[in-house]
């Protein structure tokens, strides 16, 4: 199992996919470096992933800042000598329709969806590009390769990633420097982005959505892990995730 002993920083970590994912790329063998906001859900979480036999530390991490990112990437280094992977997973979905100009939320998305994965690069490019390995998983959404109506400035972001990834991925190959990546499409994942929604109309649909068909964290924490366990020479680099009984 090639996850065993890689270093993987992970942001967006204190909840939903991101804990997720912490939890099962320890389970497997990964030292996960734990990135987010919530100090304290930040240390419950490491303190269950080591009672359990993992390895995992955590740096307090604003993605909009790129001195956070680059502070949580020398945290990896220092604590466990490298990195592997890095998984932009901080992300918030404040949808409405356009027409109701929640200006301030789109720019809020676009700082955090789009910028704080771009942070998240930026941290990790140089050290990728020296050691000629490393992968980059990066959680979009699938309002990243389908409109929705509701979700204009959400899916622009989302949009923006799904094309950053691909073009990070044909680079490195031109460049030759074998930096893999995997860009992930989650429909309706039961998470707190819905608590981000402060459009009335938009939380009230999508929360009865998401309790009619919504599935847990865990299946896009299997994704992630399934990306990572590939050999160096494998890129498998986009994957949609949706309940099955979502249309």
């Amino acid at each position: 199992m090639t996850v065993k002993d890689k270093v993987i920083v992970i942001t967006g970590a204190s909840s939903g996919i991101g804990a997720a994912t912490a939890k099962l790329l320890a389970q497997n063998g990964a030292k996960v470096v734990l990135g987010a906001r919530r100090e304290e859900r930040l240390q419950s979480l490491v303190k269950e992933i080591t009672d359990a036999g993992g390895i995992a530390s955590y740096s307090v991490t604003d993605v909009t800042k790129p001195d956070d990112l680059k502070n949580l990437v020398a945290k990896a280094q220092a604590d466990f000598g490298g990195l592997d992977v890095i998984f932009n997973n901080a992300g918030i979905m404040p949808s409405s329709p356009i027409s109701a100009l929640h200006t301030d939320e789109w720019n809020e998305m676009i700082d955090i969806n789009l910028k704080g994965v771009l942070n998240g690069v930026a941290a990790v490019m140089p050290i990728f590009t020296t050691q000629k390995h490393g992968q980059i998983v990066t959680t979009s959404s699938v309002a990243g390769i389908k409109s929705y109506a509701g979700a204009g400035v959400y899916g622009a972001t989302k949009f923006a990633v799904r094309n950053l990834m691909e073009v990070i991925r044909m680079e490195s190959a031109q460049e030759g420097t074998n930096i893999r990546t995997a860009s992930l499409y989650p429909a309706a994942i039961n998470t707190e982005l819905l608590h981000t929604i402060t459009d009335d109309a938009t939380k009230t649909g999508m929360d009865a959505f998401y309790k009619q068909v919504g599935i847990t964290p865990d299946a896009v924490a299997r994704v992630v892990n399934f990306a990572i366990d590939q050999p160096e020479d494998v890129n498998v680099n986009e994957f949609t995730i949706y309940p099955t009984k979502q249309a």
